[in-house]
């Protein structure tokens, strides 16, 4: 964008496939109000070939992002070895996009897009981070961030803040980057100065806490839900809601809400 914000998002193999993830992420951009336009800012960062290879069919912009030695394609289970790999090869990324000079947006791609989320930023935040449980107040720092959607500022606060959060991973091994992240977002705002607000998932939601009212919501997650078949399955209805909605009458956008989570609900119901 004129102001070097790009958007970002990371693919892999497993997510890449026709009718899969990726392809109901993009869906969501053209469908919703105002976010068609931002695709032309989207890059699509993929972590092997064959991702790669239906990104460049997909969708413009692709960058290719391949780690020796690790095979990022297939499926990661949650908090599996690979998992916490890739996830912190895109803690390292990001640094490294910040260092270049660019802010983003980074969005996982489990995450649909019905609005421009820029609308509803907080102006001079170093860092805006969504949550999985929102408090009611975004400087609160007890809120439970969800590092699958955030906006980072490029300056120099933000870039030493992501060095010290892929090193700190070390110092927690076996942890998940947004679980180090809730560790060391206390010392990032008080040490560092860095400027912290967490998004309201009245806006900004998911699964785990869900964006009611369909007249505000800018994002919906399937967060709160492992394997990707549960997740295809919710984000459909999501999809499907979100196409019905726009088809009824300003009365009748009142009163709708979202069917899912569904199937995602189910596993977590039957975890308890």
């Amino acid at each position: 964008m004129a102001d070097r914000t790009v958007i970002l998002t990371t693919l892999n193999d497993a997510w890449s496939a026709p009718n899969s993830v990726i392809d109901l992420f993009l869906e969501s951009f053209r469908i919703g109000e105002g976010t068609d336009v931002l695709l032309n800012h989207l890059l699509i960062v993929a972590m092997d070939q064959k991702a790669f290879d239906r990104c460049k069919f997909i969708h413009p912009h692709c960058y290719s992002l391949q780690t020796e030695g690790v095979d990022f394609s297939p499926e990661k289970i949650f908090m599996s070895p690979d998992y916490l790999k890739m996830m912190w090869r895109r803690i390292e990324f990001l640094r490294t996009v910040l260092q270049l000079g660019y802010s983003f947006v980074f969005t996982d791609a489990d995450i649909l897009w019905f609005r421009n989320p820029f609308l509803q930023f907080p102006p001079a935040e170093d860092m805006l981070m969504a949550s999985d449980i929102f408090m009611g107040d975004p400087s609160l720092l007890n809120n439970l961030a969800n590092g699958g959607f955030n906006y980072v500022r490029s300056n120099s606060l933000t870039i030493e803040f992501y060095k010290y959060w892929h090193m700190a991973r070390k110092l927690y091994p076996g942890s998940h980057d947004q679980d180090v992240f809730d560790e060391l977002k206390r010392d990032g705002v008080t040490r560092m100065g860095l400027k912290l607000k967490f998004l309201d998932t009245a806006y900004f939601g998911g699964f785990c806490q869900p964006a009611k009212d369909l007249n505000k919501v800018c994002t919906m997650h399937a967060n709160c839900c492992v394997g990707i078949e549960r997740k295809l399955h919710d984000l459909r209805l999501v999809l499907e809601d979100w196409r019905n909605y726009k088809m009824l009458s300003t009365e009748q956008k009142r009163n709708v809400t979202w069917r899912a989570p569904s199937a995602c609900k189910a596993i977590k119901t039957q975890q308890q």
